[in-house]
C-alpha cells in the first residue's frame, strides 16, 4: 500500500475542513453511549485543527438506520464530544441543504460543527456523486479519520474526495496505515500472526495473504475445529464451517510447502452445552468426544502460543481464542493478550472481538496498537486495497 498523506503535510488554518470520522458508538435504551472509545480516538485530529484555527466540520454514520431515525440522531455524541474537547459542538439537524450551508458559512476559526447522521440519505452507502458533491461543497479540504469505514466506497469515505482538495488521512487513519501496512509489508522478524474467532471462511483470504508474509501461523477459537475436520478427528458438537473444510486442507498443504509453522491446538477445553455453569474437562486434540464441543484452547496449547509470541519481533493477533464472553473459557484468549502484553515485540491487535478482550482483560495499554476497524483490518489483513484509503493522497 501506497503511504499517504497525512494533515500534519498541510496548513488547514482558516478553512473549512470536513473531517470523516468513525462515530458509530453503541447506544443503550437512553440513548446513552456505553462505549466512547470511538470518540475517544479521533480528539488526536480533531484538537489538532482546533489548535490550528481551523474551521472543522465532522461527519459520520450512526447505527443502520433506514431514512431518517430520531433514535439515531447524533446529539448524544455531540454531547460527549464537547466534554471531552473542553469546547462547544455545535450539532445541526441536516448533513446537507441551505440551513447547514448556512450555518458553515458563519463559522469563526477553531470551531466546532457536528454534521446529522450521513446514512439518514441512502445515497451516503449508494455514494451517489450528486450527494457527495454536495456534501464536499461544504468544505475546502477533507480529512479522512475513520479507519473502520475505510473499507467502504461510500459518499462520505471515497465519493468526496473527487470534489475535494487536498484529501489527507487524520492522525488515526494514518497511524492505521502505518503500522499495519509496516507489519503487512517489512516486518521486523519472527513475524507470528494469532487468528480465532468462530467462522473460517471470514479468514481464508486471510490466512492465505499471512501464510506468504509471516513465519509463524497459530489458529484457535471455533475456526479450529473445522481444521480439525479436515485432518479427520473427531470434533463432536463443536463449531464446523463445513463449506471450508476443502479449503483447510490446502491451508495444511501449502503451510507444509512454504515451512510456515502453522500450529493447532494440542488441547482443548470441552463441555456437553455451553453454559457457563458447565462441567468443562481438558482434552487433546484426539480426544474429543462425540458429545462435546469445544469452547477454549487447553492449557499446553496456551503455553505453547505464549512462548512463540515471546520469540517474536512482531505480532498480529485477531479473533479471540474461546467463548471469552464466558468467564470460564476466556483463559486462552487471555493467555495470549498477557504474552503479547508482556513480549518486546511490536504488537498488533486487529479491532473486533480480540480489541473487546484486550480491553476488557485490562491489556490495552500494553500493546503497540489496536485498531479501531473490525471489518477494515481483517480486509487490510487480506491484502485488499481500502476504497477509503486509496482516495486520499499519496505522500
Amino acid at each position: 500500500m501506497k503511504a499517504k498523506k497525512s494533515i500534519r503535510e498541510v496548513n488547514p488554518a482558516g478553512k473549512r475542513v470536513l473531517v470523516r470520522v468513525d462515530f458509530n458508538v453503541p447506544l443503550d435504551e437512553q440513548r446513552r453511549i456505553t462505549d466512547h472509545t470511538r470518540i475517544e480516538a479521533s480528539l488526536p485530529t480533531i484538537r489538532y485543527l482546533v489548535e490550528r484555527k481551523a474551521k472543522t466540520i465532522l461527519v459520520s454514520h450512526l447505527g443502520r438506520p433506514k431514512g431518517v431515525d430520531d433514535a439515531l440522531r447524533m446529539d448524544p455524541v455531540a454531547k460527549r464530544l464537547e466534554e471531552l474537547l473542553h469546547q462547544p459542538v455545535r450539532k445541526l439537524q441536516d448533513c446537507i441543504g441551505p440551513e447547514v450551508e448556512a450555518a458553515v458559512k458563519a463559522m469563526q476559526d477553531g470551531e466546532v460543527i457536528l454534521l446529522e447522521n450521513v446514512r439518514f440519505y441512502p445515497q451516503e452507502e449508494k455514494n451517489d456523486p450528486a450527494f457527495a458533491k454536495q456534501l464536499a461543497s461544504l468544505a475546502e479540504m477533507y480529512v479522512n479519520d475513520a479507519f473502520g469505514t475505510a473499507h467502504r466506497a461510500h459518499a462520505s469515505t471515497e465519493g468526496v474526495t473527487h470534489y475535494l482538495s487536498p484529501c489527507v488521512a487524520g492522525l488515526l487513519m494514518h497511524r492505521e496505515i502505518e503500522v499495519m501496512g509496516k507489519a503487512l509489508t517489512n516486518p521486523e522478524r519472527p513475524f507470528v500472526a494469532i487468528l480465532g474467532g468462530a467462522k473460517v471462511s471470514d479468514k481464508i483470504p486471510v490466512i492465505e495473504n499471512l501464510l506468504a508474509k509471516v513465519d509463524a501461523l497459530l489458529l484457535g477459537g471455533g475456526m479450529a475445529y473445522t481444521f480439525y475436520k479436515a485432518q479427520g478427528k473427531e470434533i463432536g458438537t463443536s463449531l464446523c464451517d463445513d463449506e471450508s473444510i476443502e479449503l483447510c486442507r490446502e491451508i495444511l498443504a501449502k503451510a507444509r510447502q512454504s515451512k510456515v509453522r502453522l500450529e493447532l491446538p494440542s488441547d482443548v477445553v470441552v463441555v456437553p452445552e455451553l453454559k457457563a455453569e458447565a462441567p468443562a474437562e481438558v482434552v487433546s486434540a484426539d480426544g474429543i468426544s462425540k458429545e462435546k464441543m469445544g469452547v477454549d484452547i487447553g492449557p499446553k496449547t496456551r503455553e505453547t502460543f505464549a512462548q512463540v509470541i515471546g520469540g517474536a519481533k512482531t505480532v498480529i493477533w485477531n479473533g479471540p481464542m474461546g467463548v471469552f464472553e464466558l468467564a470460564p473459557f476466556a483463559a486462552g484468549t487471555r493467555a495470549v493478550a498477557e504474552a503479547m502484553a508482556l513480549s518486546q515485540a511490536t504488537t498488533i491487535v486487529g479491532g473486533g472481538d480480540s480489541a473487546a478482550a484486550v480491553e476488557q482483560l485490562g491489556y490495552a495499554e500494553r500493546m503497540t496498537h489496536i485498531s479501531t476497524g473490525g471489518g477494515a483490518s481483517l480486509e487490510f489483513l487480506e491484502g485488499k486495497e481500502l476504497p477509503g484509503v486509496a482516495a486520499l493522497d499519496d505522500a
